[in-house]
């Protein structure tokens, strides 16, 4: 059974950066795609970005390119979004997932 579990959210000032990850457990990170998410206070869920299972083809929502970066560490079998040049808009409480599985969720709150 596939675990997700995130880390490094937090509170950040309006230009500030952070770096979410995302523990797989039960499944070797190579042999799937990873997708990022988050979901704001009163709206849904909205896709941020994704890795595909090879490491090489890589997905952003258009108001994440540019500022934020999706790689990962096979040999942690963990998954990473960088997050640049942080925006209040940003605040959410973001996901990754994996198939079926989602991990629990990372605050990320922005400060203006």
């Amino acid at each position: 059974q596939v675990q997700l579990v995130e880390s490094g959210g937090g509170l950040v000032q309006a230009g500030g950066s952070l770096r979410l990850s995302c523990a797989v457990s039960g499944r070797t990170l190579s042999s799937y795609d990873m997708g990022w998410f988050r979901q704001a206070p009163g709206k849904e869920r909205e896709f941020v970005g994704a890795i595909r299972w090879s490491g090489v083809s890589r997905y952003l929502a258009n108001s994440a390119k540019g500022r934020f970066t999706i790689f990962r560490d096979s040999a942690k079998n963990t998954g990473y979004l960088q997050m640049n040049s942080l925006k209040p808009e940003g605040t959410a409480v973001y996901y990754c997932n994996v198939g079926m599985t989602w991990g629990q969720g990372t605050q990320v709150t922005v400060s203006s």
